[in-house]
Parts: structure tokens; sequence; C-alpha cells
């Protein structure tokens, strides 16, 4: 009788479990079984297995072959498992040393003919793998340069099952033939599946830093608009843009990521785990290190905003958003039960979906940008009177967006239609991307700085109980905020959103403290009434 055993993993969401495939060779009629919960893809791994270990030069066994995976209570889904299966079965064949293959974990699918292929999810698998203290993996090739991304583990790319096997037998690796120059890597092909996310709105894994395709400057006016979407990026406040069509709302909501600082080492690995579940990872750029940027049409469901769908739980919008921008555009069309839905991934900052196999958690910690029109024909204004809509519809089309939702929201600005004047006047653009750019950064610094030691990196992540026992503003700057809760324009969540905004808008200026003039800002920025103070950021320093 041989027996072998060797690693790979299962990913749930974004977290993974490492599995031991076990491979067990016993007399009688040849026959190939698989158990320990496996899904339709990784049942037919028998064929595929068998197919390639033929195909690699190698016997395939003459005997009942029974493959396990352990722990059985965990279903496995996905052909990540082939390249383990195989040296499992190699290994109780006694083609390579079974002790060997004991301490490594093993991901990848496998062709008919050998080749190994790459698969979604590689960088969260090779996590959990160094998490249960494994320090050898085997990956496709391709995938080597994602899989070295996490310290402490050591990576070997194979690009076929007889590498592997001489690889691990110590014998001479054999070379494999180049593809064509100019022709695509099929290895790559089959990583983006219709359903997983790629239609969702991705722009390339994220918004180049300071991207001179999209630049503020080129932005007309809007100097309230352009206030709102800095002091958005610099504290991570949600953001409400309200204008009729051509104003430039789709204009600023593009070019709010690449004011954004680029990521740390942390975060980059939690956005690039999420992608590379779902399969967008960008070719040749293993980590995404800038916000992710993510625009779905109005028409996306539920599921697609939030994650989940049939089968396995797929990572939506708001999780392939994360630490990024989440551009929602014509929102007042978006179904009511889809925006609703949002609400609790934007306290959270994660999201749970419950299926009847288990319960997926993926991260949502986004910026959300909210675009509409005033009206159904887009024209209805306080200065004139183009607007066709009867009040009533105005009303409907306006309550689409539900109280809850907006109060979650931190920033809300009109947009005015751009004049003639503005339009075609010569002279001074506006600040372009790299010098607002760099005006959020200090102010990100200054609030790390502030929230050193702390587990909040930014204003809008701080808790309310916390702003008002730790972090005071100036005395009798507040009296004007408190006042509007009194009178019912605030509510208590809406009275903390304030002070964030406030203390966002005295690390953009340079205070210590936020004054009655930044509270009177936050306070114009979040209901929209004028305060008499300045939009410009300029006019108070």
């Amino acid at each position: 009788m041989g027996f072998a055993r060797t690693c790979s993993v299962a990913l749930v969401g974004v977290e993974g479990v490492v599995v031991e495939v076990q491979a067990d060779l016993e007399p009688g009629v040849a026959a190939f079984t698989l158990v320990g919960l496996p899904d339709k893809s990784l049942t037919e791994s028998r064929d595929r297995v068998r197919a390639a270990v033929v195909n690699s030069g190698a016997a395939w066994p003459q005997k009942k072959l029974t493959v396990g995976l352990s722990p059985a209570s965990v279903p496995k889904s996905g052909s990540g498992f082939d390249l383990a299966v195989a040296a499992a079965v190699l290994g109780a064949a006694e083609r390579i040393d079974p002790r060997v293959l004991a301490d490594i974990v093993m991901i990848g699918e496998l062709g008919l003919d050998g080749r190994v292929r790459p698969v979604r999810g590689v960088l969260p698998a090779v996590l959990a793998a160094a998490d249960a203290g494994y320090e050898q993996v085997v990956v496709p090739e391709c995938a080597a340069a994602e899989a070295s991304l996490v310290p402490g583990v050591s990576v070997l790319g194979v690009r076929s099952l007889r590498q592997l096997i001489a690889i691990l037998a110590d014998e001479p690796v054999p070379e494999e033939e180049p593809d064509e120059q100019g022709r695509p890597d099929p290895l790559l092909a089959g990583l983006r599946v219709p359903g997983t996310g790629a239609a969702t709105g991705m722009h390339g894994g994220g918004a180049a830093q300071h991207d001179h395709g999209h630049d503020l400057a080129d932005v007309v006016g809007q100097t309230s608009a352009r206030t709102a979407v800095e002091v958005a990026a610099a504290g991570g406040h949600h953001l409400f843009l309200e204008g009729p069509p051509g104003a430039g709302k789709t204009m600023l909501a593009e070019r709010l990521p690449a004011i954004l600082p680029l990521l740390g080492r942390q975060e980059s690995l939690e956005v690039t785990a999420v992608h590379s579940v779902a399969g967008l990872l960008p070719p040749g750029k293993p980590l995404i290190d800038v916000a992710p940027y993510c625009a779905p049409h109005h028409s996306a469901t539920m599921q697609a905003l939030v994650g989940g769908g049939p089968g396995i739980a797929r990572p939506g919008a708001v999780s392939l958003s994360h630490r990024g921008v989440l551009f929602l555009d014509e929102t007042p069309e978006f179904s009511s039960r889809a925006l609703d839905a949002l609400r609790q991934p934007l306290e959270a900052g994660h999201v749970v979906i419950a299926r009847s196999a288990g319960v997926v958690r993926f991260p949502a910690k986004f910026l959300m940008v909210l675009a509409a029109n005033p009206c159904p024909c887009g024209r209805f204004s306080q200065r004139d009177d183009l607007c066709e809509c009867p009040p009533s519809a105005i009303r409907r089309y306006q309550a689409r967006l539900s109280g809850p939702l907006l109060d979650r929201v931190d920033l809300r600005v009109e947009v005015d239609r751009v004049t003639r004047t503005e339009l075609t006047a010569f002279g001074a653009r506006g600040e372009s991307t790299a010098t607002v750019a760099d005006r959020v950064r200090a102010a990100r610094e200054r609030a790390s700085e502030r929230l050193a030691g702390t587990l909040w990196r930014t204003n809008s992540e701080v808790p309310g109980r916390e702003l008002r026992s730790r972090w005071y503003a100036v005395p009798g700057a507040m009296d004007e905020a408190e006042r509007n809760l009194e009178r019912g324009v605030l509510t208590a969540r809406g009275l903390d959103r304030v002070l964030r905004v406030a203390w966002t808008v005295a690390d953009l200026v340079g205070h210590d403290r936020p004054d009655a003039t930044d509270v009177a800002l936050a306070l114009q920025l979040r209901t929209g009434v004028p305060r008499g103070v300045p939009m410009a950021l300029g006019a108070l320093t």
C-alpha cells in the first residue's frame, strides 16, 4: 500500500483554509475516487490529473486510488487543487519521495498536456499558507511574482508538471518550449471569467497617480465641488454631487482617485487579495499600490454591488473599490434595494454574505461618491425656471435616495451649471491634480500623527464618542452645529460627521484644532446651506 500527502488551500472569500491532500493506493480494480466535499470543477480534476501525469512521461498507477481532501467538512471548489492532487498521487506511486511533499503547499491548475495554469486567488492562498506556518509554496510560473509578495515564504514557480517532478526527484529540469513571440500567453486565458466582477466598471486595477489624462485643472469653475473633492480625499469622507447634466460631476469623480495617497503595504495586500480572487489583477503588475476606482452601471443588482451571486459568493463593487473610490453615477436610477444594501458596508467597512455552504466576509472600506440630477429632466434649479417637471415628479425622483443613506454621506454639494464665460475664458486654470494631491498627502500625515497608536488612520474612521472625549474643537466652535441638532437639521450621527469634516478642514489648512470657521465650512458642506465662509481652502489659511 502506498500513501503520500501534500497541501493546498481552499478559499472562502478572501480567507483561506489549508487543505491536506492525501493519496492512497491499494491493490484492486483500477479506480480513482475523490472525496472531501469537492465541487463539480474539482471532481473533474480526476480526468485532468490523469491526462497530465501520463503526458508528462510518468506512469499512472493501475491500482485502486483514493484521494482525500481534509478537513472533509470544508467545501472545496475550483481547479487550484490539481497540482497538489497530481503530486500526492505520484508520491503514493513512489515516483516522488513522499517525505519531500509533506510540508509543501501547491496551488495550480493542470492542463491535459501537463502545463501548470494560473488560478484566481493566489495571493490570499499564499497568505493563508504563511499564517498556518508553511514556508514552501509551489505556484504557476506566471503567478510567482504575486505569491512572492508574502514575506517569509519560499516560492517555486513551475511551468509544467514535468518540471515539478524533476525538481522534487532531484533530476535534471527539462526546458519548456517558449510560446511564439507576439501571441498572448495561453496560460493566462480564463482568469477573467464572465460574472466574476470584470464588468463592474473597474479601471485597470487602479487610477494612475497624477494621471495626466484626468487632471483636476481640466474642471472649469466648480470651486465648491473642487473643495468638497479635496476634503473627501483628505479625510476619506463620502460625497454627494447634485447638479444638471454636463456640469462636471463625472469629471470630478474620475479625478478623485489620482489625488488619494498611494496605498501602504498592508492596504496594497488587502486590495490585491480581493482583485486576485475576482481575477482582475492587471497583467504584469502583481501588487496594486494605487487607489482602485469602480463605477458600476445603474442597472447593477444588489449582488453586483455588495457581492454574492449563485454558488460561491463573489466580491461585489464595494469590495473591488476597497481602499479606493466607488462612484455611483445617476444614483436615483439604481434600485432602492441595492442602494439600501450599502448602509452596513458604509458603517462596518466589510460585507458579510451568508450562504447555505457558509459565511463569506469581504473587506469593503471605500470612499463613496454619489452623483445625481436634481430632477428627471435635470434642469431644476433655485435660480431659473428651465425645469418642466411637475413638483410631484421632482419629489418622487429625489425620494429615491433614502434618508438613512444620505445621512451617512458627509459632504453634499450642488454642482452649478457652467457658464459661457467660465468655459471660454482664457488665462489661469484651476489647481492641478499634483498640487491638490500634495496638500491631501500633507493633511493625511497630520491626521496619522494625531491618531498614532489607535486603530484609525483617517478622520472619517474615528468614532463619535472618541471625537467628543479626546479630540475637541476650539471652545465655542461647535455652537452653531449643536443648534442645528436641536432644530432637527442634523442627527446625532450628522453632528459627529460635521466634527470629522471640521478636523479634515483643519488638517488641510494647518490648524491645530478646528475653529468656528472650519466648523462653518463643514456645516456648509454637510447641509448645503451657505454659512458665509469662503469655499476655497486657500482663503481659510
